[in-house]
């Protein structure tokens, strides 16, 4: 199924948090239903997969490479988008130093970790999505580096209903199962954009302020923006603004805003219904020449063979 959406055409559309997420494209091909008992410790190498994890009975310990350890009880979520390598570890009994854990496979999706005899102390979730927009790593670069939502009743009922299905034997298993999956990413993001996150979009969506001027560009990317305008919007002075976007989303509005803009871009040249010259208008730049070469700065490739190459490699 092709998910992708095109906002430019629906100015309706004026929630960041849908745009993003409908450029990534998340699928959630894969998780786990995890159960352990004793003391274990579970290491994760490889990166470039976004993990997420839910607890839905008893406690975990949770560590991303270069983070501070947390404790996750039930009811708690974790998003790791940057797909750093990252350590799960029983939370009641600890386990001796440097001993990794190798899962038991249950059969069915399910997993078992630390001792195979006797009642689990803890359960949870696992599993990792993939994004299908080739800006992923741009667009991921605007979360946090890890997004934990406290106890959230929605995410741990979404949660149980994949435990279920994970389990089950039923017609089309795998396809309701990926469709919850993707409604509990959404979900996780949608909870972490009301909490205090670290810096990124995340964050930003959830500065009343500092809202206000992302929604405004993401309503009008076309619009010859500018940071004094924005600022009016924010009601803040210029300074303030600035500064405050910059620390809130981790980079500076006109960045932001370019950015916006290159992935919008992305998104028209490969469809391939307009040519150039309307790109570059709908996008927010005056000439072609300008767009071309702002466009093939930001990707190493002109706006017409990007959209030849698109074209192509959708042929394929």
């Amino acid at each position: 199924m092709d998910h992708r959406v095109n906002i430019i055409e629906s100015p309706v559309l004026t929630d960041p948090l849908a745009d993003i997420v409908s450029f990534l494209q998340p699928r959630a091909p894969y998780s786990k239903w995890v159960t352990g008992a004793g003391p274990w410790r579970i290491r994760r190498e490889q990166t470039g997969q976004v993990f997420y994890g839910l607890v839905l009975e008893g406690a975990i310990r949770f560590q991303a490479d270069g983070r501070d350890e947390v404790a996750l009880a039930q009811g708690d979520f974790v998003l790791v988008p940057s797909s750093f390598g990252f350590t799960t570890t029983s939370a009641n009994e600890k386990p001796e130093a440097g001993i990794v854990t190798t899962p038991v496979h249950l059969g069915n999706g399910a997993l078992r970790v630390g001792r195979a005899d006797g009642p689990a102390d803890c359960q949870y979730l696992v599993g990792h999505c993939v994004f299908g927009s080739a800006d992923a790593a741009l667009l991921v670069s605007l979360l946090p580096d890890t997004v934990i939502v406290r106890r959230d009743e929605r995410l741990a009922a979404l949660a149980r209903l994949v435990r279920d299905e994970t389990l089950s034997k039923r017609p089309a298993r795998d396809v309701v199962l990926e469709r919850l999956l993707e409604v509990l990413f959404i979900e996780a993001l949608r909870s972490a954009a009301a909490s205090d996150t670290a810096p990124g979009l995340l964050r930003g969506l959830g500065d009343a302020r500092i809202s206000e001027a992302i929604r405004a560009m993401h309503r009008e990317p076309a619009r010859a923006w500018t940071v004094d305008e924005l600022a009016d919007l924010a009601a803040l002075s210029r300074s303030s603004f600035f500064a405050r976007f910059s620390r809130t989303i981790g980079v500076p509005p006109m960045e932001y805003l370019f950015g916006w803009r290159m992935v919008l871009a992305k998104g028209l040249l490969t469809e391939g219904r307009l040519p150039v010259a309307t790109v570059a208008e709908r996008v927010g730049y005056g000439s072609s020449s300008a767009f071309s070469l702002a466009f093939t700065r930001h990707t190493g490739m002109a706006p017409a063979h990007f959209a030849r190459a698109a074209t192509a490699a959708a042929a394929e």
